[in-house]
């Protein structure tokens, strides 16, 4: 019998290339997103269900959870990829843009894992991915404390729930992404804004230079990150976390070898 999973944030990038490696693998799929009417690639697959999603959303959540399982019978796997960031200076953030920065990256998945709880319960077993970043275990740029934030936050969500979730033969997995190509994360960067205060804006500048003009050759192959789901949800790999990737490999290991004040004194001096 194939087995089912679920994956939420699939209408572009990371979600939707999973999704379909997923069907072509012969699994059966419940891809997730907010406009599921705009949708036309995914359609093309029999082993693919779409269903209305924005996690921020308990309604929402509820609802699709519960027409996955009602059209699958099952859920075996379920990926919390669904994602947004936020950067520029903490000081000139929206309040709206503070709460949705954690409302997507860290309630969202506290909210679709406490749905699917009672279900992995009652199977006996279930296994939670979820897609942190290499920024949920060090920094890598200024400007970004509000997406650090939620990210670390995931870190620790994940691993205080690895306790509570042993006992009942539910698995629960991290994926640390470096930069990769294809999911056009720069260009739906939200920024902190006030043209009222500039003391930020050389700093802004510098960071968005940075980020505009890095070395395309220096992002890795999404299909790499999609190749690392698969291994942890056949069970063929069983690590907690997995960073994947040579540029956040390489930030780790910088950050694993000085100390933090040596270590925010090197990333510092490349924008200040």
């Amino acid at each position: 019998m194939a087995k089912t999973i679920f994956i939420t944030g699939t209408s572009s990038g990371l979600g939707k290339l999973t999704a379909i490696h997923f069907a072509k693998l012969g699994w059966n799929v419940a891809a997730t997103m907010r406009t599921p009417e705009k949708e036309t690639e995914l359609t093309a697959y029999e082993n693919i269900k779409i269903f209305k999603l924005d996690v921020t959303n308990l309604g929402q959540v509820n609802s699709a959870v519960s027409q996955a399982i009602e059209a699958f019978g099952s859920i075996d796997v379920v990926v919390n990829n669904a994602g947004m960031g936020a950067y520029g200076a903490l000081e000139l953030a929206e309040e709206k843009d503070i709460d949705w920065q954690f409302a997507v990256n860290t309630r969202g998945p506290i909210n679709v894992i406490r749905k699917f709880l009672p279900h992995f319960r009652a199977n006996g077993e279930g296994m939670f991915i979820n897609i942190s970043s290499i920024v949920g275990l060090t920094t890598a740029v200024p400007l970004g404390s509000l997406y650090n934030m939620s990210k670390f936050a995931l870190e620790g969500l994940s691993e205080g729930l690895f306790y509570e979730l042993k006992s009942l033969n539910i698995d629960i997995r991290l994926i640390e992404q470096g930069g990769s190509s294809g999911n056009n994360f720069v260009d739906n960067i939200v920024w902190n804004t006030d043209d009222n205060i500039t003391a930020y804006d050389e700093l802004t500048a510098k960071v968005k230079q940075r980020m505009h003009s890095a070395d395309p050759g220096l992002h890795d192959d999404p299909q790499t990150i999609v190749n690392a789901i698969e291994k942890l949800a056949t069970r063929e790999i069983n690590t907690f976390r997995n960073v994947i990737g040579t540029s956040g490999q390489s930030l780790l290991a910088l950050r694993n070898s000085v100390p933090i004040e040596e270590y925010l004194e090197t990333i510092g001096k490349n924008f200040i």
